[in-house]
């Protein structure tokens, strides 16, 4: 091939993939373009415009060329985060082994705004995971009963057994945002939860379970956008609710809350990690990187390779800090 392009194959529209770096000539451009319209006048282009599935890429980026198969472009970018998940993705699973053979038990909560990309990195968590000793729990409104109970009692049934890894996508926490937001709950029951959080996460921490708290941020900007696309993708549609239409008008009520949050239920023995998650890519590989840099278990790679970015993962209490200092500049606020 050419200068710096770089070829490779795919499936199911079998085709070689043409990596593009940054450092790609006119000249390159121009010979990948002649190629690009012979083979349409081959009728060797792809005969449909489709999203390839994640790893379609990395799986058949050595395929050879052949006259079944068509011209594909993709990033090297998103080639190389596929590449960085697989390695990481085999990692959860050694991960698994170790918590199966001497009984440990994880429990990762996943909060954030809407659209911040909590559930995207759960499926990339648990994508190869045994589902015996995998849960996700997304639990829907409390029934009339639940809402006569213990406010933690319908969420105690969902916590892990040995050898169990339990992620939470939203939990326990929708009374520190959503439900004061939107009227969900009162005043006295919301300042109540945060005086009881913290003492229920320490009784679950001294009795053993290794708890990590995720709260994903995504700029207005970005969810504004996510929320668009949520409209126009078949795929997506599912997501779309009522309260949707709402988290930006609230943007603001939102930010006050989650400082509440954080300043009352971060703690040493329960403390807050922020995911920067305005690209979804880097927010799934530093939270897998955080969960495994975290935890010992056999044959981990060596600590370098685990190391999340400090511009994606960001501590609690520095979180806190920044919000302290822009509290009154809501647009310097992030999410």
């Amino acid at each position: 091939m050419p200068g710096n392009l770089r070829r490779a194959r795919t499936w199911p529209l079998p085709a070689r993939i043409l990596i593009l770096t940054g450092e790609s000539t006119q000249q390159d451009i121009q010979m990948a373009e002649k190629k690009k319209k012979k083979d349409k006048e081959k009728g060797n282009s792809c005969p449909i415009k489709i999203k390839l599935l994640e790893g379609t890429a990395l799986k058949n980026k050595d395929k050879k060329e052949s006259s079944k198969r068509c011209a594909v472009w993709i990033k090297t970018s998103h080639l190389e985060y596929e590449i960085e998940l697989k390695k990481l993705q085999i990692e959860l699973m050694k991960l698994q082994k170790h918590m199966k053979a001497t009984g440990m038990r994880i429990l990762a909560i996943f909060e954030g705004r809407d659209a911040a990309g909590k559930g995207g990195t759960i499926k990339r968590i648990t994508a190869f995971l045994n589902p015996r000793n995998t849960r996700v729990v997304a639990l829907s409104a409390p029934s009339d009963t639940e809402r006569t109970q213990w406010y933690f009692q319908r969420y105690t049934p969902h916590l892990p057994a040995a050898g169990e890894l339990v992620l939470f996508d939203r939990s326990w926490y929708n009374r520190a945002m959503v439900e004061p937001v939107m009227g969900f709950c009162t005043d006295e029951q919301h300042k109540r939860f945060l005086k009881d959080v913290p003492l229920f996460e320490e009784m679950l921490v001294k009795d053993g379970i290794k708890l990590f708290k995720f709260y994903f941020s995504v700029s207005k900007e970005e969810q504004a956008r996510r929320f668009e696309a949520r409209k126009t993708d078949p795929l997506k549609q599912y997501k779309l609710s009522p309260v949707d239409n709402l988290a930006q008008k609230y943007w603001d009520k939102y930010s006050v809350k989650k400082f509440q949050m954080l300043n009352e239920s971060n703690r040493t023995l329960s403390p807050w990690t922020i995911i920067r998650s305005d690209v979804k890519k880097k927010a799934r590989i530093n939270c897998i990187k955080h969960i495994l840099s975290n935890v010992e278990y056999e044959e981990k790679l060596p600590a370098k390779e685990l190391t999340p970015d400090p511009e994606i993962v960001i501590s609690g209490i520095d979180e806190i800090k920044h919000m302290e200092k822009h509290l009154f500049h809501p647009d310097e606020l992030r999410g």
